[in-house]
């Protein structure tokens, strides 16, 4: 990126009031190298370039500035935590997220455009090889993986593929994919590029090395997050993920390893910037699909349009947000913490989301991570979680309630002062003296 497209983008960015974290410019002028410089309006969708969305369309405007778009262009949405987009990323291919990041990142970016066909076709262009990792019941089937041990020698590529103990005979619990994962996170120094024994590969996997991002994976029918195909990269965020994911396995043994990773994903996205890549159907493609034969990764399992995991319920409570690329109301959408001594955390929701300027959420969000930032109240941490509904602000406050924490119910719009916490830290104080001394 030349010096003068750095500093139209800043001025673009400066003038229209768009914060981004360090991971989340990043991920920005990466994109702005591949694509060109960002353009000004919707008009000039027939060329090459980066495409910033601050507000929401509506349906009708979605509609024709989906059909605008060519595969040149990139939509990259500054504030994707808003409900109110969930509409056009429907209609677009999604590429993927960069998490918050505290008071100086505190919203999500979403990217995402018209088809994988651009990266595609650079990753080969990639240095960065991963190396695959893969695990198998120790007295099973050895053959089944010996269609993936071919395929990776014909590509020439690094692998660690070895049978493990397990508690169940012929199936991995998730608790011990997670110990194989980490054991190989600690014994080589490149990516790892975790695939399901009995897979095959039909081209090189290079496309989430050549994107540099923390972790890739498919989401199934658009939401739910399967295991099968996992990339980490060498990052902070990635180790940070791999080990939540690894304690969830390890205290909740019987839960389906997809809803545990959605949920590792969910807690490390709220407490770093985590840069997440949702890779295309061709990384999970199973037998029978239409694109079968262009598949990179090819599963040993027969194509369905059912879900992966067991349980309707979570379905229901995950699925809207997860299509959408972001965490859900009964997630926290960011945890912030401080250097106080106490143990004392507070919730704040912030509710009406769907209902209110996207403008007036996003600057409720940066005046509530800056107020934390600048004073926290003596609170040790914040969990600031959006809610679109009513219903969704009961799951909220039953969440803190469980957690022990302070509850405050805000309204987009609504003035946050720099001493917001301090001042609420204090009436709590004042209520708690009167209770012990009436």
């Amino acid at each position: 990126m030349t010096d003068e497209t750095r500093e139209n983008l800043d001025r673009l960015l400066q003038s229209d009031g768009v914060r981004l974290g360090r991971t989340q410019r990043d991920r920005l002028d990466w994109l702005v190298k591949q694509y060109g410089a960002p353009l000004r309006d919707f008009s000039e969708c027939r060329r090459a370039g980066v495409i910033i969305l601050k507000e929401p369309p509506s349906g009708a405007a979605a509609e024709l500035f989906y059909r605008s778009l060519t595969p040149g262009c990139a939509v990259v949405i500054p504030r994707g935590e808003n409900p109110g987009f969930d509409f056009l990323k429907s209609k677009l291919t999604e590429f993927g997220t960069v998490s918050p990041g505290g008071a100086d990142g505190p919203h999500e970016m979403w990217w995402g455009g018209i088809g994988w066909s651009k990266f595609l076709t650079s990753a080969d262009s990639s240095t960065v090889r991963p190396r695959i990792v893969s695990c198998y019941p120790r007295g099973g089937d050895a053959t089944a993986v010996s269609a993936l041990r071919y395929s990776l020698e014909r590509f020439d590529l690094a692998c660690h593929i070895e049978p493990i103990d397990t508690q169940l005979g012929d199936r991995i619990l998730c608790f011990e994919k997670t110990e194989f994962m980490m054991r190989m996170w600690n014994k080589y120094r490149e990516p790892l590029l975790f695939v399901e024994a009995g897979a095959v590969l039909r081209e090189p996997p290079l496309l989430p090395s050549f994107l540099g991002c923390d972790v890739a994976l498919h989401k199934w029918n658009r939401w739910e997050m399967s295991a099968r195909t996992l990339y980490l990269g060498r990052t902070r965020a990635a180790e940070m993920m791999l080990r939540t994911w690894q304690q969830l396995a390890a205290s909740y043994p019987a839960i389906w390893e997809g809803y545990l990773l959605d949920q590792a994903w969910s807690l490390t996205s709220s407490q770093t910037p985590l840069d997440t890549v949702w890779l295309p159907r061709s990384y999970h493609a199973l037998k029978g699909d239409l694109g079968a034969m262009r598949a990179t990764i090819l599963h040993d399992q027969q194509t369905t349009t059912l879900e992966l995991g067991p349980d309707p319920g979570f379905a229901g409570i995950a699925r809207a947000a997860r299509r959408a690329g972001r965490t859900g109301a009964r997630d926290a959408f960011m945890v912030m913490t401080s250097k106080a001594e106490t143990g004392t955390g507070i919730a704040v929701i912030l509710r009406d989301v769907s209902a209110s300027d996207a403008g007036a959420v996003a600057a409720t969000v940066e005046a509530v991570t800056g107020a934390y930032a600048a004073n926290c109240g003596g609170y040790g941490r914040l969990e600031l979680s959006l809610c679109a509904w009513q219903d969704d602000v009961g799951a909220a406050r039953e969440a803190a309630a469980q957690a022990r924490y302070r509850i405050l119910e805000i309204a987009p719009g609504q003035r946050i002062a720099n001493d917001f916490f301090a001042t609420h830290a204090s009436d709590e104080a004042a209520m708690t003296a009167r209770h012990l001394f009436p």
